[in-house]
C-alpha cells in the first residue's frame, strides 16, 4: 500500500508520512552496510539485555519475587571485582572473592528477606527488593566510593580493537569486545538453560515454580533452592557487569541500563528463558534501528524510551508476553 501510494504521488519527498514510512527503508536499501552495522550493534545490546533479564526470570520462577534489585546487583558485582583488584588482589583471586560475595549476598537475602516473608503478599516481597536495592547502593558507595571506575579488561584478557569486513559496497566494523560479549552471553544462556532443564536442581526449581507446597511435600528445600537461584542470578549479574563495564565505566548509572530488562521481560514473559532471549533481541535491535533511522525525525534520543513504548503496546494487547502463559482464574 505504501509503495502504491508513492507511485501514485500521494506520498512525496518532504512529506511527514514519506519521512516516517518510506525514507528509512530507502536508506536501508541504499546503504546496506550501515544496516548490517546497526543490526550487529543491536544484536550485541540485545544479548546483554537478555542476560540481565535472565537473572530476573530465574528468581521470579523460583520464588515468585520480582527482584527489583537485579540492576544494582550488576553494579555491585562489577564494583566488587574492580574494587578488590584496586586493593592489590590478583585479578583471579578478586574474581573468586567476588563470587564468594555474591554467594554471601544470596544466603543473606534468603535468611533476612525471603524466609521471614514466606506467604506474604507479593507486593511485600517486591518492596523488600526495593529496600535491598538501596541497601546495596549505600553499601557500595560506602566501601568503593561513588566515582566511576574502569573495568579491568586487560587483566581479564578481554580483547581490544576491531575487525573490519568489506560487504555490500562498504565496511562493517565488529568490535572484538562486542564479539566476546555476544559469545559469552550466548554461552551463559545455553548453559543456564541446560542446567535448569536437565539437572536435578533444575527439576527442583521447576517444581518450586509450580507450587511451593507441592515441592515441600516431596522433600525439596525451598531455602536451598532460593540460595542457589539468587547465587546464580548473582553470577549472571557479575558477568553482565563485566561486559557492560568493559563497554563503559563501572558506575551506579549502569543500573539504569539494567532496568531495560523490564521491557524485555514484558515482551518475553516473566517465567520464560527463551522469552528473555527473544525479548532482548527485539529490544536491542529495535532500539538501534529506531535510533539510527527514525531518531532524526524526533530529535534523537529514541533509545531512551522506545523499549518502554514497545512494552506498553504489549501490555495493551498481549500482557502475558510472547512466551508467557495466560492464566485463567475461575471464580
Amino acid at each position: 500500500m505504501v509503495a502504491l501510494a508513492v507511485q501514485a504521488g500521494a506520498l512525496a519527498r518532504g512529506d511527514l508520512l514519506y519521512a516516517v514510512l518510506v525514507d528509512p527503508f530507502v536508506q536501508m536499501a541504499d546503504m546496506p552496510d550501515l544496516l548490517v552495522q546497526t543490526l550487529w550493534d543491536g544484536f550485541v545490546a540485545g544479548m546483554l539485555y537478555a542476560l540481565i533479564a535472565l537473572g530476573f526470570v530465574l528468581i521470579f520462577k523460583a520464588s515468585g519475587v520480582f527482584n527489583f534489585a537485579q540492576g544494582i546487583m550488576v553494579v555491585f558485582a562489577a564494583l566488587t571485582l574492580v574494587g578488590l583488584h584496586e586493593y592489590g588482589l590478583n585479578v583471579w583471586l578478586a574474581l573468586l572473592l567476588t563470587l564468594g560475595v555474591m554467594l554471601a549476598l544470596a544466603v543473606t537475602v534468603e535468611r533476612v528477606v525471603l524466609r521471614p516473608l514466606v506467604n506474604q503478599p507479593d507486593i511485600i516481597l517486591f518492596m523488600a527488593t526495593i529496600g535491598l536495592t538501596y541497601a546495596l547502593v549505600g553499601l557500595g558507595e560506602f566501601i568503593f566510593g561513588g566515582n566511576p571506575k574502569v573495568m579491568i579488561t586487560e587483566e581479564l584478557y578481554l580483547p581490544k580493537g576491531s575487525i573490519e569486513l568489506q560487504m555490500f559496497g562498504g565496511f562493517v566494523s565488529f568490535q572484538k569486545l562486542d564479539i566476546a560479549a555476544a559469545v559469552i552471553a550466548c554461552v551463559m544462556i545455553v548453559l543456564l538453560s541446560a542446567f535448569f532443564q536437565y539437572t536435578r536442581i533444575g527439576r527442583a526449581l521447576r517444581a518450586v515454580a509450580d507450587s511451593h507446597k507441592a515441592a515441600l511435600s516431596v522433600g525439596i528445600s525451598l531455602e536451598q533452592i532460593w540460595v542457589i537461584v539468587w547465587f546464580t542470578a548473582g553470577v549472571v549479574a557479575l558477568i553482565t557487569g563485566i561486559m557492560w563495564g568493559a563497554r563503559s565505566d563501572v558506575s551506579f548509572a549502569l543500573q539504569i541500563i539494567a532496568l531495560k530488562a523490564l521491557p524485555v521481560l514484558i515482551l518475553g514473559g516473566f517465567t520464560s528463558v527463551p522469552g528473555a532471549i527473544v525479548g532482548g533481541l527485539i529490544i536491542g535491535i529495535g532500539e538501534k534501528v529506531g535510533e539510527f533511522y527514525w531518531g532524526p525525525l524526533v530529535g534523537k534520543g529514541i533509545e531512551a524510551w522506545l523499549a518502554y513504548m514497545i512494552a506498553l503496546a504489549f501490555l495493551l494487547f498481549r500482557p502475558q508476553g510472547l512466551f508467557g502463559e495466560k492464566i485463567i482464574e475461575r471464580i
